[in-house]
């Protein structure tokens, strides 16, 4: 291991990684969003809506990030719709998110105990109030570990985006490798620096479970 050569490659990589975090923080926005509102859809049984979830949910989950990146990068072009790489790797990773918290949300949401929402009704509570304040509560503390499981998964799902170009981390490892043959440290920085990306948010993730579920203990 040449050390010399990890501190010179470290600016390199911080470049990449700040990329692949920004690419991952809106590409993970978008899935969460997708993913509520497909919920929402299949939970309230919205006739149109839940047939094409469920057939989004099941195309996304069953194909690679990879080949979903290939179609959006290399196949709309084809008929005329260009997209931008780093557009590119946010929409296919909100895509394939937002099938996997779709169903970590409407899983959440239909273990809310019936008998909480007849009490909910008894007192007199609307059917806003009732999904405001005794479904999505509970829902959202079920959903949390699912939520967070997708969210790590989804970052490191990142480094399929040297495919299309994108200069992330995995594309700047490949890159420094094929040029200048220092493959340790290349892969030690690598793992340096998706650990710095992955802990700390597993560590976030399980501070914010832990409070949920004794704020709902209490």
């Amino acid at each position: 291991m040449n050390f010399a050569v990890v501190q010179s490659y470290i600016p390199a990589y911080t470049e990449a990684f700040l990329l692949t975090v920004k690419i991952g923080v809106l590409g993970i926005a978008l899935a969460f969003l997708i993913g509520v509102i497909c919920a929402f859809a299949e939970f309230f049984k919205v006739p149109v809506a839940r047939v094409v979830v469920k057939i989004y949910v099941e195309l996304f989950r069953n194909t690679p990030l990879l080949v979903q990146l290939f179609f959006i990068y290399y196949g709309l072009p084809a008929v005329g719709i260009q997209i931008p790489a780093q557009v590119c790797g946010c929409l296919g990773l909100g895509l394939l998110g937002g099938s996997y918290m779709a169903e970590s949300v409407r899983s959440g949401l239909e273990a809310v105990p019936k008998i909480q929402t007849e009490s909910a009704r008894a007192l007199g509570m609307s059917s806003i109030q009732l999904f405001l304040y005794v479904i999505l509560p509970q829902a959202f503390t079920i959903s949390l570990p699912g939520i967070i499981a997708n969210v790590i998964f989804l970052l490191k799902e990142t480094s399929v985006f040297s495919a299309i170009s994108l200069l992330d981390l995995m594309f700047t490892a490949k890159d420094l490798i094929g040029l200048y043959y220092n493959t340790t440290e290349s892969l030690f920085l690598l793992v340096v620096f998706y650990i710095i990306m992955l802990l700390p948010v597993s560590f976030i993730g399980y501070l914010i479970e832990k409070k949920s579920r004794l704020k709902m203990a209490a």
